[in-house]
């Protein structure tokens, strides 16, 4: 059995002081001066030492985001000194996908790498759009094995990169016959995307593929920002290009594990003269998710593809059509079409796009795809808070440009390892002993259409 996969975090202060939902209306004047403060004894979470020690470090004083909202200091303070008001700057944070608590969440997640609690509980709907519209079955979480998932209990998040063989042909020697592909192993069924936007710059670069590194995964970036300080991380980099650019990127080619060529006509055919550079290249195919993208991948999984990057816009929303589809229905139908032609199990899915939280790489899986391409996450454990001054030529609030992989490599690796054990969490509770098998398991999930179809189905409005 290999070695338990595990990422260990490491804390790793903000640089600018972060928006907290919650503020602190403080009347010191009526103050008692009490020898036990509701301030030091009362918070449970010990946020008001945790917000002093940021303060006097960061030489200001700002909203309690970590505040849990249970209200405790405000009720036992003796004076009643004490109000809650929710902090008008959180709510301009993000937008209607890329939420202020998907922003506060991540935040948390990567300056500590924990999983976030809320301790006034869950507050938000049962039910609403996109992955929201999917449950996931938690029955085994009430029989506990052992010492528990995290435990000696072993959980495999491990994934295979690359196409694959349905039988193994054997000549009268019982010798191997059948050519084998390349494929790889990543740890965990996530890798870095290239960023949509940002106050980008090389050390952003660089701080991205050291902690791809760092995890074991890789990191998709495009080949012309490529630069020389990459080249120990060359074996975690996907350099991505067009078919025209191939010759004009060898080196890097012959260098890397996995390279992807944007979609055009005749790839396949394409694709043979990358791998006369590198035969042992393994090569991804990016193609924009639209209304035709399940034909589109059935026909390249008959033609040899190995890997198909499949890839929403920023909320993970098809790129064409007037109603558009959510990645989740596009990546279930694909994954259904290409069981139904018994080509499922030769290809390699990867799904990008609207995928904000740990829950939803497991729901994606689950929908069918193999792994998932992560972009904004990433950027908003830089502190990014999705104002896209970047995309008006605006400065940066955050100075994203200015990150060190000293404080970069941390937060994003703190990032990965939260999502890493939330993932754990849901394969446990399934009863699930690796990641693989939930790949298009939606017997391990409820879908909210279907039984909504189900149960009112065969009702009939009244006109």
């Amino acid at each position: 059995m290999p070695q338990k996969y595990h990422i260990t975090p490491r804390p790793t202060l903000p640089r600018f002081t972060p928006i907290g939902k919650y503020g602190t209306i403080d009347w010191m004047e009526d103050c008692l001066g009490c020898s036990k403060c509701v301030k030091k004894h009362s918070c449970v979470y010990e946020n008001y030492d945790k917000q002093t020690s940021f303060a006097q470090k960061m030489k200001s004083v700002e909203y309690l985001y970590i505040c849990k909202n249970c209200l405790r200091c405000v009720q036992e303070c003796t004076k009643g000194l004490l109000q809650r008001v929710v902090n008008p700057e959180y709510s301009w944070l993000g937008d209607s996908y890329w939420a202020p608590d998907t922003i506060l969440s991540t935040w948390y997640q990567a300056e500590t790498g924990k999983i976030p609690v809320s301790g006034a509980g869950y507050r938000g709907p049962f039910v609403g759009e996109g992955f929201d519209e999917i449950w996931t079955d938690m029955s085994e979480i009430v029989r506990p094995t052992r010492d528990g998932i995290h435990g000696r209990e072993y959980i495999s998040t491990a994934v295979e990169l690359g196409r694959r063989l349905t039988a193994l042909k054997f000549n009268s020697n019982n010798e191997l016959i059948s050519d084998v592909p390349p494929f790889v192993n990543i740890p965990i069924p996530l890798i870095f995307n290239i960023l949509p936007f940002g106050d980008l710059s090389p050390t952003v670069f660089l701080s991205m593929a050291q902690a791809a590194a760092k995890l074991g995964t890789f990191m998709i970036i495009k080949a012309e920002d490529y630069f020389d300080k990459l080249n120990p991380y060359l074996k975690n980099l996907i350099p991505l290009s067009t078919v025209k650019a191939i010759e004009e990127y060898q080196e890097i080619i012959k260098a890397v594990k996995i390279a992807e060529f944007i979609y055009t006509d005749n790839i396949i055919e394409h694709i043979q003269r990358a791998k006369q550079i590198n035969p042992d290249l393994i090569v991804s195919i990016r193609l924009p998710m639209n209304k035709n993208a399940d034909y589109m991948i059935d026909e390249l999984a008959r033609s040899g593809a190995e890997i198909i990057h499949l890839y929403a816009d920023d909320n993970g929303n098809e790129l064409d059509g007037l109603n558009p589809r959510f990645i989740k229905d596009v990546i279930r139908g694909v994954h259904l079409r290409l069981v139904e032609t018994a080509s499922r199990d030769k290809v390699t899915i990867i799904a990008s796009g609207g995928i904000a939280l740990a829950e939803h790489l497991a729901k994606i899986i689950i929908c069918g795809a193999d792994l998932a391409a992560i972009d904004l996450p990433l950027l908003i454990a830089l502190e990014c808070r999705l104002c896209r001054n970047c995309r008006n030529d605006l400065p940066c609030p955050v100075e994203i440009h200015q990150a060190t992989p000293e404080y970069a490599v941390p937060r994003m690796t703190n990032l990965i390892g939260a999502w890493h054990s939330q993932l754990i969490e849901v394969l446990g509770a399934m009863g699930l002993r690796e990641v693989r098998r939930l790949r298009g398991e939606v017997g391990r999930a409820m879908f909210y259409e279907d039984l909504e179809r189900e149960t009112f189905g065969s009702v009939k409005r009244e006109t």
